[in-house]
């Protein structure tokens, strides 16, 4: 596609939306400059369903500049298959052509299916090398290393790149991380190789030399240098005299698990739920049907569905199912005050309830005992659960704070605060926005697409999750599965956030106690 030079291709995986015809973008892969023949470095996982049909789309572009977004790209072709032609085929190798350039030839796609083992350890290691071959005319080498796992079919697949040290015969790598599954797919004495390269800029990298080693080999030179010779065929043919192209050594080797939320789970953590809903005027009369709090004989408010939905799926891991519950934004008896975090039992020692069930009834009592008012402050109950969660740091627990509300934050810069302070605590939080209105402010507490800060102090970590109920809402007046995919998507990203707690307190999980 390039004038001057080859292609830079990527891949972008799109999967098809089960039981539609719409296409999600999955991933992409890494941009490979001026080759037509690219070997990609990263893999999608996907999860697979026998019982489904998993359509999988592979876009190609070719990539003329970094800044730009890949679909605006010069396309180069398409492969549709289903993971399970991939998965059924031999040794789960699938060649197919690339098409959509009407009267193109557009080349083929070479797709590698492998199961992967439940290994979860982490590898860190880092090479030098020593009197490498000197490739260049001018200069020396500009060494980089590429790392290979062998196939059960005797085939390689590419699985690490080192960065390029430029201009030495004696580079030193930079230490870098890889799952032991990437490295050898569980099997510690498969074979590793390792080609050394001397990188161009047009792309046509020079081999040096190359060496082969086996995970549980690497694994042995924890205790001392392991030097490996690197060893170029075609020379070792030619010269009589040749004794290799130069060393590598492994300076060092460490390994770590990875560990799941399940394993914190298993190992005893709490997830402790609280709620927080929205009682300012702006919501209507509860006793008018237009009221977003109107419950009918007939089905439940907005409230109390993204309540139950959440709160369900949530109870299962809360070992005493009390919850703590609260209102804000109305004018409570008996003086009629304005409480921005006021108990929905009505008791301020203890305002937990027994399951979901009990928030529910409380926050259905609540509705007829205080009058809605406002304004819509968030910063105090954030506050008032920051609280709690700080005083147990070590693992055991974590908090889960649904807020439940119409809209229009009036409090936005100390939510802000209040969310960055509890960014480096145990707890998450859930944002469910009922009704109509332009939820903007909650996208920006999200923070998903630009990290949250305040007063020049950055989020620590990304704890807010926001949803709007309205997008959940199914046609046909389905609310089993309005709930279920509103907890599906409100509940995704937490399992992530409590391991990012986890894993920046260097907090391990118990071991569960065998049965």
């Amino acid at each position: 596609m390039d004038t001057f030079s080859k292609s830079d291709p990527v891949v972008v995986l799109f999967v098809q939306v089960s039981g539609s015809s719409e296409w999600k973008e999955f991933g992409r892969t890494e941009v490979i400059d001026n080759t037509l023949n690219p070997d990609f470095v990263r893999k999608f996982v996907l999860d697979y369903y026998f019982e489904e049909k998993q359509n999988l789309r592979f876009d190609v572009y070719n990539m003329d500049s970094k800044s730009c977004s890949a679909l605006k790209q010069d396309f180069l072709g398409q492969a549709f298959v289903a993971l399970g032609e991939v998965i059924g085929s031999q040794r789960g190798r699938l060649e197919r052509p690339l098409t959509g350039v009407p009267g193109k030839r557009c080349g083929t796609i070479l797709l590698l299916a492998e199961e992967l083992s439940n290994c979860r350890d982490i590898v860190t290691m880092q090479l030098c090398a020593n009197k490498l071959d000197k490739k260049d005319f001018f200069g020396k080498s500009d060494p980089f290393l590429v790392f290979y796992r062998s196939n059960e079919d005797g085939t390689f697949t590419i699985c690490h790149k080192t960065e390029v040290v430029k201009n030495t015969l004696n580079p030193v790598w930079q230490p870098f991380t890889i799952p032991v599954r990437a490295l050898c797919n569980g099997d510690y004495d498969r074979t590793v190789k390792i080609d050394v390269y001397d990188w161009d800029r047009d792309g046509s990298h020079d081999f040096i030399g190359e060496f082969a080693t086996s995970y549980r080999e690497l694994s042995r030179a924890q205790s001392q240098f392991t030097v490996y010779e690197v060893l170029n065929p075609r020379k070792k043919c030619k010269k009589k005299k040749y004794v290799n192209s130069g060393t590598v050594t492994l300076l060092s080797f460490s390994v770590e698990s990875e560990f799941t939320f399940v394993d914190y789970i298993r190992g005893g953590t709490q997830l402790n739920f609280t709620v927080a809903i929205d009682f300012t005027a702006s919501n209507g009369l509860p006793s008018q049907p237009t009221s977003l709090h109107y419950a009918s004989p007939y089905q439940l408010s907005a409230y109390a569905l993204a309540l139950k939905a959440v709160g369900e799926i949530i109870q299962d891991y809360d070992s005493d199912k009390l919850f703590p519950a609260y209102g804000f934004g109305a004018k409570v008896p008996p003086d009629g005050k304005i409480s921005h975090q006021f108990p929905l039992n009505n008791n301020v020692e203890n305002p937990s309830c027994a399951g979901i069930e009990g928030v529910l009834e409380s926050y259905l009592q609540s509705l007829r005992t205080v009058q809605l008012y406002g304004p819509t402050n968030f910063a105090p109950v954030i506050n008032q659960v920051a609280g709690i969660a700080a005083q147990v740091t070590d693992g055991s627990q974590y908090h889960v704070l649904l807020i439940i509300t119409d809209g229009v934050i009036s409090d936005m810069l100390q939510t802000k605060e209040a969310i960055v302070t509890a960014s480096s605590l145990p707890m998450s939080i859930i944002i469910v926005g009922v009704g109509p209105a332009e939820f903007e402010a909650m996208e920006e507490l999200d923070g998903d697409e630009v990290r949250l800060s305040s007063r020049g102090r950055y989020a620590e970590r990304d704890i807010v999750q926001f949803v709007p109920f309205r997008d959940y809402v199914d046609d046909s007046g389905n609310q089993v599965l309005s709930m279920a995919r509103l907890a599906k998507d409100v509940l995704a990203e937490i399992p992530e956030q409590l391991l990012s707690y986890m894993k920046t307190r260097d907090i391990k999980p118990r071991r569960a106690d065998p049965e």
